[in-house]
């Protein structure tokens, strides 16, 4: 408790984290604000009857990452989804070597500065895109009408049409925007803060699912029973689904802080009667360094052909019935070892670009040091790219355990997906693994002032 009134002691980190949390209440009320021309009763009804659907999944999943909801007809419907794909698609040029201009460009000392304003640019046209395609599935949904009546016919179907889509494009820009001010004015990533935030207010609603009954709205008399029927929610389960909880959360610290350290050694070098260098320091490698992104990589790939073999399956191709079924998130070890196996691919893949071992054994070069017992350039950048092999390796088996742990208790123990989604899986990773570095930088701050740090004893 000292720890915490040490943090509003001190002016400049009060400013921080009060302006943050400012942002982030503007954020939540935006995402209540609905568009003007959608028939929110209609929307919600055929949402609900969507949960268990592809389109559900698909919905939920999106969301999940995103910051928004496309299941919901506000103004942050899209939420932050566009960005990411921008700057997903300009990492992936500039680091992979497809485009030798921002391969070129990130080297230069303001170059990530320029990459951040291409990023911006690129959002703008995938927001129009995505934005088209949801307008879009409102205003032709044929036996439900999702558009109140005189909107969705003649002049006014265009009209409104492309107005929707300018605000829903807006929405997502202002949110790029606030992120931006977080960065600047506040403290913690603020896309990554968005993220969070939008995950974190759906916990209640998976705690309502769990705990209380739809009808009637009172606690389950099955929570207090052990051995409850079929699809309850008896005792045992609860404390398992705790335990679990507890479980993926040590998991995720655990692994987001682990580091495989290499030593290395700084070259001595006289100046006059001096001599410098020769002091010994460490490399740190992330076990998990492609972070969540091989996870969102797999899930995504995984929808293609669930929306194809369903496609055939509802035109009367009865051979597609088999794999539409397979390709369902809960539908049992078929998917889960596609799953399991495009997690790994993807870790290997993203680790690849976003760590160059020949870049860094150069970097190492430069700067005077090098690894006890290895050659300064290709002999270290072979040592390098061999750990990283066998630390990722590490890393993308928890990706998959937690990845797959949701899909498994919703199958074995009868759990709503909902709840199994939030109280283990990625979705838990992603609110530790932002928890985590707001702490870090608020420590920074701390440590900046001579005060002790959160984690200090």
């Amino acid at each position: 408790m000292n720890k915490l009134i040490t943090i509003f002691r001190i002016p400049e980190l009060r400013k921080k984290i009060l302006f943050t949390a400012l942002v982030l209440i503007i954020y939540r009320i935006g995402y209540y604000i609905p568009l003007p021309v959608i028939n929110q009763q209609e929307l919600a009804k055929s949402m609900a009857n969507a949960q268990s659907s592809t389109l559900g999944q698909v919905l939920g999943f999106v969301s999940l990452f995103s910051g928004g909801n496309l299941s919901n007809g506000c103004i942050f419907a899209l939420g932050i989804m566009p960005y990411i794909s921008a700057s997903i698609i300009l990492q992936l040029l500039s680091s992979s070597g497809l485009s030798p201009y921002l391969e070129k460009l990130r080297k230069e000392p303001n170059g990530q500065k320029k990459i951040n304003e291409y990023t911006r640019y690129l959002t703008v046209p995938i927001c129009l895109v995505q934005a088209f395609f949801w307008v879009s599935a409102f205003f032709d949904r044929g036996d439900v009408q999702m558009v109140y009546p005189g909107y969705g016919t003649g002049f006014n179907l265009y009209f409104f049409g492309f107005a929707s889509v300018l605000i829903l494009t807006a929405g997502t820009l202002f949110l790029m925007w606030l992120g931006e001010q977080i960065d600047e004015y506040g403290i913690g990533n603020g896309i990554s803060l968005i993220i969070m935030a939008g995950i974190v207010a759906r916990i209640p609603d998976a705690t309502k699912i769990l705990l209380f009954d739809p009808i009637t709205g009172d606690i389950k008399e099955s929570l207090f029973t052990l051995g409850a029927g079929s699809g309850d929610i008896s005792f045992e389960k609860l404390l398992l689904l705790i335990a679990l909880f507890i479980a993926v959360v040590v998991g995720v610290i655990a692994i987001s802080k682990a580091q495989r350290r290499i030593p290395t050694q700084s070259a001595k070098h006289v100046k006059g009667r001096r001599v410098y260098g020769g002091t010994r320091n460490f490399l740190p490698l992330k076990v998990n360094q492609a972070g969540v992104m091989p996870v969102i990589f797999a899930s995504s790939l995984l929808i293609i052909p669930s929306f194809f073999f369903r496609f055939l399956a509802e035109r009367g191709v009865a051979w597609a019935n088999t794999p539409a079924q397979s390709f369902q998130r809960n539908s049992g070890y078929v998917y889960n070892i596609l799953y399991v196996a495009l997690i790994y691919f993807f870790c290997y893949f993203w680790t690849a670009i976003t760590f160059n071992p020949k870049e860094m054994a150069n970097n190492l070069k430069d700067h005077g040091s090098f690894i006890p017992g290895y050659r300064p350039g290709k002999k270290t950048a072979d040592y390098l790219e061999k750990v990283l092999m066998r630390i990722t390796y590490v890393g993308a088996a928890f990706l998959a355990i937690i990845a797959i742990i949701p899909s498994i208790i919703s199958t074995e123990l009868e759990v709503p997906f909902q709840v199994a989604a939030f109280y283990g899986g990625t979705g838990l990773l992603i609110v530790v693994s932002v928890c985590l570095d707001l702490v870090q930088k608020i420590n920074s701050h701390l440590v900046m002032r001579n005060y002790p740090g959160l984690t200090d004893d």
